[in-house]
Formats: C-alpha cells, sequence, structure tokens
C-alpha cells in the first residue's frame, strides 16, 4: 500500500472524528472507516499523525472545545456533552492538563495564558539546545514558540521554552534527562490577538525536530526547523497561547 493511500485512510478517519466528535467513537470503529485491523490501524495511523487514535480524538475534542468558549455562551457542562464528555470533572481536568488552564479561565482571559510555564522537569543535565528555525517563502512571519515536550503533541506544560519575536536562532538550555521533542508553532504578527483553536489553521505554522535525547554526557547537534503550514493529519496545537499584546518576550526557565 502506498504512503498517499494511507495518508487518505487516517484522513477519512479524522474527518469521521470531526463529524462525530460529541459521539462514542471506538478504535473499532475508526479501523472500519479506515478498512484495515485494528492493530495494522492503530500503528499507520501513529506512524502517520505521530500520536495514538485515541489522543487525536482527545485532542479535536478540546480544540473544539476551546472554539465553543471562545465563540458561544454555552457553560462548561454544556461544552463538556457537546465534545463527547459524561463528566464535567473530568473534561475540565482534561483541558486544564492539556492547554494549561482551567477551561473557565480559558474563557476569562479570552483564549490566552498570561504567562508560559515549564515542567519542573527532574534530573537537568547541563545540556544546551541550540538551533534555527526557518520560514518556508510561501509562510508569513510572526512570533515563534519552542517548546521541548516528551512527545511530538503541543500539548500540556513543555520542559523548557521560549517565545521568539521571529524565526531564527534559539536556544533551549539545560535540558533534562530523557527523550524529548522540539516544536514549534508561529502565528503572523497581526493576528497573535486571535487565541489557538480559533484562528484559521492556514495561518498557522509548525515544525517538528526529533527525538533527541539528552543526558550528562550528551552533546546535542544543532536543530534545523522549517516551518511549514498546519495539517490535517497534525495534531491540534492545545496549549494556551501566550498573550504578546502584553507579555514580554522571554525565555522561560523552570
Amino acid at each position: 500500500m502506498t504512503t498517499t493511500s494511507i495518508e487518505r485512510a487516517v484522513r477519512r478517519v479524522i474527518d469521521d472524528m470531526h463529524v462525530n466528535l460529541g459521539q462514542e467513537i471506538t478504535i473499532d470503529d475508526m479501523a472500519r472507516t479506515a478498512m484495515f485491523s485494528k492493530f495494522h490501524f492503530t500503528r499507520i495511523f501513529r506512524d502517520v499523525t505521530g500520536t495514538s487514535p485515541g489522543r487525536f480524538l482527545s485532542a479535536l475534542r478540546l480544540q473544539e472545545a476551546k472554539r465553543l468558549l471562545m465563540e458561544t455562551e454555552f457553560s462548561v457542562a454544556d461544552i463538556s456533552s457537546q465534545v463527547g464528555y459524561s463528566s464535567v470533572g473530568t473534561f475540565s481536568s482534561r483541558f486544564k492538563s492539556c492547554v494549561g488552564v482551567s477551561p473557565s479561565m480559558f474563557r476569562e482571559l479570552g483564549g490566552f495564558a498570561s504567562e508560559l510555564e515549564a515542567l519542573d522537569a527532574a534530573s537537568p543535565t547541563g545540556t544546551v539546545l541550540r538551533g534555527r528555525i526557518h520560514l518556508s517563502p510561501d509562510r508569513r512571519p510572526g512570533y515563534c514558540f519552542v517548546g521541548l515536550f516528551p512527545k511530538p503533541v503541543p500539548q500540556g506544560r513543555p520542559a523548557r521554552c521560549l517565545v521568539l519575536d521571529s524565526p531564527g536562532a534559539f536556544e533551549l538550555r539545560d535540558i533534562p534527562e530523557g527523550t524529548w521533542h522540539v516544536l514549534v508553532h508561529s502565528v503572523p504578527y497581526g493576528a497573535e490577538d486571535v487565541p489557538s483553536g480559533t484562528a484559521d489553521a492556514q495561518a498557522v505554522s509548525v515544525g517538528h525536530y526529533g527525538p533527541v535525547t539528552a543526558d550528562t554526557d550528551t552533546l546535542l547537534l544543532p536543530a534545523d526547523i522549517t516551518l511549514r503550514p498546519l495539517a490535517a493529519l497534525d495534531p491540534p496545537v492545545l496549549m494556551a497561547l501566550l498573550d504578546m499584546r502584553t507579555a514580554a518576550m522571554a525565555a522561560v526557565a523552570s
């Protein structure tokens, strides 16, 4: 089977997720839509998107919840039900874990975070990861968020992070021991007052580098990252964006 046909099957499943966000969707349902065995489907979905079908579906539900929080007056309980959660508590806990703030705070802050907090990651190694972010000619420049995550999915609190005022050189210091992914997302100047999850996806640029493994004896190679449009096969950017209208751009240390 060709790469194109595999991606087409995964895209069918993601389209079905979008249509049925409020319904129960099992892995068996997804595998039938893709026309693969459950085992084979789970493997190819992870290969294509970088995450499991269940985590991707959860991310889409939370992305829709972000939109509803910003664009409607529905209560948190109503939104929880609309995106497929039977428990408001479970929804609120998952939302805060992935986005960084509670649903009510996300709405209160207008879809942004007033500051970015890195994880209190254990076992810092003293290792530095340097690199450069490039913008392809068809992309509009803007502020760049650079984060170090344990999975290739931009959600939750990063182990290290910083915000650049434009694509270019970056440096993440004192990388914790472990295996990490460098994830970058950017929105064009003038669009930074539009919260993530509600902006035109085509305006968002993303980039990925890794996995990289750090320990006390590691000398990490420079990371070269080229930003590209956010695609349908990419997991949504769930974490609340730093409010660049009021916040100073600075490195965030744990």
